[in-house]
């Protein structure tokens, strides 16, 4: 009888932990593929006219309003003054460095070339959490971080053909730099996300991150707003503001509360597979057996760091 004393609770604490981690893998899953479609529906709106760093100031001010409206429905915090002093400097890293360094990079560079750079995140954050979390980087996690990589180069150098790339040195530094900013937020800020709510947290770190871009990006902006655009590119545009910035940033902190962060920084691999389907469903693409390999390769690494030891475990 004591043994079924211990037994239920610690059986249905595990079916709500095991249902939270579904969760979580889900939301990344999601956020990926939101941002999966970031780089080709961002570049249309650049070469339709909107400069990369008017876009980007759109996209971090677009996503602030959001946030802000949607805390209205929210619990109501207090944030302290050293925690709004630390949502400064993770509206730095997890948005400005990231988010806006990318969209310039990439109004500079090629899609293919952004793509392929993103492939490094989960290397960097592997790395960083090491340092800064004592994660453990055993041979189960390198081998499914490196099966993954090798997964997304061979989707996103399949998926050149026989075109022409065109890239850019200094786009490809911009991007990179958007990656290390991305993988030092997940890892530098994990303590901090655990102690508001969703909407608290990214609310002031939009907000932070609107007031630090709209110096460097006013004089584009008004250039932009003084022109006549088709609906398709605002349309583009918004695409870029709510769903790959507003919905994707919940998704990302929902699966960043509950999973480490070489896991979450894994996701990053579903943006290459996301774009290879869409490019099939629209005609402009094949779906061959390298890819489907390709595919597999992906999201068995996923799988494997799932898998590997965490700080604590034996």
């Amino acid at each position: 009888m004591r043994r079924k004393r211990t037994f239920f609770p610690y059986f249905c604490g595990q079916m709500k932990t095991n249902g939270t981690t579904v969760r979580a893998h889900l939301a990344l899953l999601l956020a990926g593929s939101m941002w999966g479609l970031m780089s080709p529906v961002g570049k249309l709106a650049m070469d339709a006219g909107i400069s990369g760093l008017s876009l980007a100031f759109m996209r971090i001010a677009g996503a602030a309003a959001c946030f802000w409206l949607a805390s209205l429905f929210a619990p109501r915090e207090r944030v302290g003054r050293r925690d709004l002093l630390l949502l400064f400097f993770a509206g730095l890293l997890g948005v400005v460095f990231n988010q806006g360094l990318f969209i310039i990079g990439l109004s500079l560079t090629s899609p293919v070339d952004s793509t392929v750079i993103t492939t490094s995140l989960p290397i960097i954050t592997m790395l960083l959490a090491a340092a800064f979390m004592k994660e453990p980087v055993t041979p189960v996690k390198v081998t499914g971080v490196v099966m993954g990589a090798a997964g997304a180069l061979i989707l996103v150098l399949g998926n050149r053909g026989g075109a022409e790339i065109s890239g850019n040195v200094w786009g490809d530094i911009l991007c990179l730099t958007a990656q290390i900013s991305f993988a030092c937020y997940l890892t530098v800020f994990k303590s901090l996300i655990l102690r508001y709510h969703t909407f608290t947290l990214m609310k002031w770190m939009f907000l932070w991150a609107t007031v630090c871009f709209l110096p460097f990006s006013f004089h584009d902006l008004s250039d932009v707003l003084s022109r006549t655009f088709p609906l398709q590119v605002w349309l583009e545009v918004a695409y870029v503001v709510l769903c790959g910035t507003f919905l994707a940033y919940i998704l990302i902190l929902s699966g960043q509360r509950t999973l480490r962060p070489t896991i979450v920084s894994m996701y990053n691999y579903a943006q290459p597979v996301v774009g290879t389907c869409v490019s099939v469903l629209i005609g402009i693409g094949t779906f061959g057996w390298i890819k489907a390999f390709a595919s597999v390769l992906i999201f068995t690494g996923v799988y494997v760091v799932t898998r590997s030891r965490s700080r604590g475990s034996g």
